[in-house]
């Protein structure tokens, strides 16, 4: 029962992730590590955390859960930019790139966005619900508790409304998913008028249908050729503002110069950054935007991964997310990407989890989260062993073998992402 207190423990070591600064670089050093540690769970919160043998003293023992096995805790990995709710396949764009083709000429011989708009909106909002719940446990399983969704394979008010609707319904059944709305992804094939006029109308006709149906907080936008410039973007995210909205953007994916605009703006998150230069790290490091690494768009591009490095060592934050879509990068699966990042850009271990773990949360705004602390939601991660190097060590083959996420244990089953 989530209303009654529950101690677990005790873990061969508990990293807690307490006390680490949110901007610029971690060494190992300076993690916390509990040995033989245990927390103590109630109504979703952490409410004690510890040594074990030093807790627990006025619990009943079916209120103790003693673990019989080596185990390393962390606070649940938080996924800070997906596109989760899709339906379809882009296996043929794919197939085209290892070829040869670039992402901007897949796009104009009708692969790319546009191709997943098309699918998508020939699902149901049904079956965008079930797809988002798959995708969603596929990534719990995984130990992510977690998880960013966006919208923006719509690109029309009424697909808008039905994939942001499917993730608010999701989420009524696993309490994880923080909504975007990306209704300015691309400009839309089919609407006739200028890229402003497209988003002057979401903006006017959406957004409040977005508020009076409680369905996010957050608004996106994809400042890129092909996508949209930095003064519509800048128009659009001020407007986003006014109605109190989060804001977000997709940029310097494949040319610099949206992360200035990011700054300017005071985002919340810059995401992508693959192109950013000296002049863009430095503008993001002297900011309160946090830089959100996307490894796993450049694993499936074959391109440069973002500055990650630079970034840190200039004093900027850095979160790290899967960027989870049918196009750019399929995978899904965060650890993985997170632990190549790490190698290539030679992220210290607690830099790692912390681009995974409390920078996250704050890329989204997130303060219940991110680390194990008194007060904070009860999500928590545990993998079989005595080191806490090892998890990262393995570049994401080894899995936890544990997950809660509220307080709640959720068995390791077998779903796949497909």
């Amino acid at each position: 029962m989530n209303n009654v207190p529950v101690l677990i423990g005790p873990f061969r070591q508990l990293l807690t992730m307490r006390n680490l600064p949110l901007k610029g670089a971690i060494s190992d050093e300076q993690l916390e590590i509990i040995e033989e540690g245990g927390i103590l769970f109630l109504n979703g919160e952490i409410k004690q955390i510890g040594k074990f043998d030093d807790m627990g003293a006025d619990l009943a023992p079916g209120n103790i859960i003693f673990l019989q096995e080596d185990l390393l805790a962390f606070p649940g990995l938080i996924d800070a930019h997906t596109h989760i709710c899709f339906a379809g396949s882009r296996a043929r764009d794919y197939s085209m790139r290892v070829a040869g083709k670039t992402y901007l000429e897949i796009a104009k011989e009708g692969g790319g966005i546009w191709d997943t708009v098309t699918q998508t909106r020939a699902a149901s909002e049904e079956d965008l619900q079930q797809l988002v719940l798959k995708r969603a446990r596929f990534l719990r399983k995984n130990g992510v508790t977690t998880v960013e969704v966006k919208s923006g394979y719509g690109l029309s008010v009424e697909e808008e409304l039905k994939m942001l609707r499917a993730i608010k319904k999701a989420d009524q059944e696993l309490n994880m998913l923080v909504p975007t709305c990306l209704a300015a992804h691309i400009p839309p094939k089919d609407f006739d008028g200028s890229p402003n006029s497209y988003l002057y109308q979401i903006h006017s006709s959406l957004w409040p249908l977005l508020q009076k149906e409680r369905l996010c907080n957050r608004i996106d936008i994809f400042v890129e050729e092909g996508a949209f410039g930095i003064e519509e973007a800048r128009n659009y995210l001020q407007a986003a503002k006014d109605f109190h909205f989060d804001i977000t953007l997709h940029v310097d994916q494949f040319h610099p110069g949206g992360s200035h605009l990011a700054v300017e703006l005071e985002a919340l998150s810059a995401d992508h950054l693959e192109a950013s230069g000296d002049k863009e790290i430095e503008l993001l490091a002297g900011s309160n935007v946090i830089p959100v690494a996307l490894p796993g768009a450049s694993l499936g591009l074959g391109d440069r991964f973002a500055p990650a490095r630079k970034l840190l060592d200039a004093g900027a934050s850095l979160a790290i997310a899967s960027d989870w879509n049918p196009g750019s990068a399929p995978m899904g699966d965060l650890l993985i990407q997170a632990s190549i990042l790490g190698a290539h850009q030679k992220l210290s271990m607690a830099e790692t989890w912390a681009g995974m773990t409390f920078r996250a949360a704050a890329a989204l705004n997130l303060q219940d989260r991110g680390v194990l602390d008194v007060g904070k939601r009860a999500d928590m991660i545990a993998f079989s062993g005595k080191d806490y190097r090892e998890v990262l060590y393995h570049q994401g083959l080894l899995k936890p073998s544990h997950v809660w996420q509220n307080g709640f244990p959720h068995l390791i089953q077998s779903e796949t992402h497909v």
